[in-house]
């Protein structure tokens, strides 16, 4: 026996694949968010088409050609991410590491403490996110479906890593939580995310809905209604919306219209992925002062400057 492991040991480093994998750059080697995603990406895709099959006859719901686009859309982010998260984000939060303030071992206690801190740094990205119109210009393609089904979940930008919305967690890394643990606990809340994309799942048990971000209240999230609009921004848990003020549930005389509020209709990935930044770019190019055009970046996305005075 001892001799069979010695050739397959051999074998193993003749092949010259230990000396790869040592060559890894250390953030790619440490990077288990993306692994976590790689692994669920075809749990998402079948959960997708068990939806697909039983919502497939209505429009309303589901399209082909659009759900197809989402997952192209989502590849692109995972690509990104994948490439260049590490290149990126990682030493700002191996940095962030290095100075901590505290030591934090990972056991049963602080892992739950981790998962609830990063919602909680969640809520706070996802708000910016529809409230600072740089932040939004990433998100954006994320609502810019007028459907609400899984495949909507995969319908993200390309650009995220390059948007700077990483820098919410980097906190936890200054804390004392490693860095890898923390991108972990983000992608197994991403994951429960996906989840909530739906509208077969009507209300659960209010203990449930009183805590959990559900499908319900997701559905509100991704309204366009005057009174829907920004709010539940949480990820795994609603109460931070409770606390925070943002929380709004679904009304029986206000369908929600899924959506935004200036819709595009596009099959170009580049153009979902883009749009807000050119638009951004469009305004910020409009006479004025420079002060004034600098908040475009900063102001909500509704924000106009106000009329030059003659």
């Amino acid at each position: 026996m001892e001799s069979l492991k010695n050739a397959f040991t051999q074998v193993l480093t003749d092949s010259g694949l230990l000396n790869l994998l040592n060559s890894l750059p250390a953030w790619l080697a440490l990077d288990a968010r993306q692994l976590i995603f790689v692994l669920a990406t075809p749990v998402f895709i079948g959960v997708f088409v068990w939806e697909y099959l039983k919502i497939r006859h209505n429009d309303k719901l589901v399209n082909t050609a659009e759900s197809v686009r989402n997952f192209m859309l989502g590849a692109g982010y995972q690509t990104t991410e994948l490439l260049l998260a590490g290149l990126i984000a990682f030493p700002v939060h191996a940095l962030a590491y290095q100075h901590r303030l505290l030591d934090i071992p990972l056991t049963v206690t602080t892992g739950l403490v981790l998962w609830v801190l990063i919602d909680l740094c969640f809520y706070w990205m996802h708000r910016s996110s529809h409230r600072v119109r740089w932040f939004w210009a990433a998100h954006v393609t994320h609502h810019s479906s007028e459907r609400m089904n899984f495949s909507t979940a995969m319908r993200q930008n390309a650009t995220n890593i390059f948007n700077g919305g990483w820098l919410f967690y980097v906190p936890l890394s200054l804390l004392g939580f490693n860095p890898v643990w923390v991108g972990v606990c983000y992608a197994l809340s991403l994951v429960y995310q996906f989840f909530i994309h739906t509208t077969l799942v009507g209300k659960l048990h209010p203990a449930i809905e009183y805590v959990f971000n559900t499908p319900n209240h997701h559905r509100v999230h991704h309204a366009r209604n005057p009174g829907y609009l920004d709010t539940n921004y949480g990820g795994v848990f609603i109460v931070f919306d409770r606390l925070f003020g943002t929380f709004a549930s679904e009304q029986a005389g206000q369908p929600i219209e899924y959506g935004i509020t200036r819709q595009i209709h596009s099959k170009s990935l580049l153009v979902n992925w883009l749009h807000e930044y050119v638009d951004i770019a469009r305004d910020m190019l409009k006479p004025g002062p420079l002060g004034q055009r600098l908040q475009h970046l900063w102001r909500p996305p509704e924000w106009e400057r106000p009329p030059r005075k003659e």
